[in-house]
């Protein structure tokens, strides 16, 4: 089995389209530029899919509690689209989150797609202030889906989620050695806490961390209307590995993907002999989510 994988993280702008064939036009670019570039895995980042209100009416591009529930029509079209790109480009696609509508629920969802199809999908269990008090975003469902390809296993942890420890615990539990977490945030603040959340993660259960952005304004949209952000890529500073454990990192704001081989063997290697046994020992911390228990599900991709 292979031992690596060539991940595509993206520094994704938030663009106006004059309708859904322009926006879909728009991501096939973009797939393929990843594709022709070696990239095995693409990660897009958190609500990446909100450029779609564009296409809406004036009405509801300025209400940002009407554009849940247009998003979530889009959500059959939109698992279509990407579907079909992974097939054509014979790649795995962490797509743009998506809002969708569940039990009346409205929730913040990552689908994931291979050549195969629709594989499965992450809901963000943490939500922000702005999601709980202005868009009426509610906590998932805890269930964790652990991704496993010919290469490895990999989770998602969305945004918010990255900067709490549980989720990529219980994931690298469940063998991930790789945690995606697709982003969006505002201001330089927002970006340095996910930034530190995922590098927290990478150290804490010695695997990598791949973070991917929304950048630049859409003043159109009252909800990601400013985006600041960057793609890096992140490991546990130990034997093998970047010293300070940034693996890749591209420069903030700029338009583009940040593509960086991941070499498993050298995390598997840490955590069997490394200088520390950071994820042996986290093994030894039992931490539980109040409320409802977290389940884990397998999905092959």
């Amino acid at each position: 089995m292979a031992k690596s994988v060539i991940v595509a993280s993206a520094q994704y702008p938030i663009t106006r389209h004059t309708d859904f064939a322009a926006w879909q036009k728009h991501i096939e670019q973009w797939v393929g530029d990843a594709a022709a570039k070696g990239a095995d895995l693409l990660l897009f980042p958190e609500y990446g899919s909100m450029e779609l209100v564009s296409i809406l009416s004036p009405d509801i591009q300025r209400d940002i509690l009407l554009q849940v529930a247009a998003m979530d029509a889009f959500k059959e079209s939109f698992c279509s689209v990407f579907a079909e790109l992974a097939r054509k480009y014979n790649v795995i696609i962490a797509a743009p989150s998506l809002p969708v509508v569940e039990n009346s629920k409205h929730l913040n969802r990552v689908f994931v797609f291979s050549p195969k199809g629709i594989a499965g999908y992450q809901d963000k269990f943490f939500m922000t202030r702005f999601e709980n008090e202005h868009w009426g975003i509610a906590s998932a469902p805890k269930v964790l889906t652990v991704f496993e390809a010919s290469w490895g296993k990999f989770g998602v942890q969305i945004c918010y989620d990255v900067e709490f420890g549980i989720g990529s615990q219980m994931l690298c539990q469940a063998g991930a050695s790789l945690i995606l977490a697709p982003s969006c945030t505002e201001t330089i603040r927002g970006a340095t806490r996910v930034h530190v959340g995922a590098r927290a993660r990478a150290l804490e259960n010695q695997a990598y961390v791949t973070v991917s952005q929304t950048v630049g304004n859409a003043e159109w949209s009252p909800a990601v209307d400013i985006n600041y952000g960057y793609a890096a890529i992140y490991s546990t500073p130990d034997k093998d590995l970047p010293e300070e454990g940034i693996v890749a990192m591209k420069s903030p704001q700029q338009e583009g993907w940040l593509i960086q081989e991941l070499d498993f063997s050298k995390t598997e290697e840490v955590r069997r002999d490394g200088h520390v046994f950071n994820f042996n020992d986290q093994q030894k911390i039992n931490m539980e989510y109040a409320g409802d228990p977290i389940s884990i599900q397998h999905a092959l991709v």
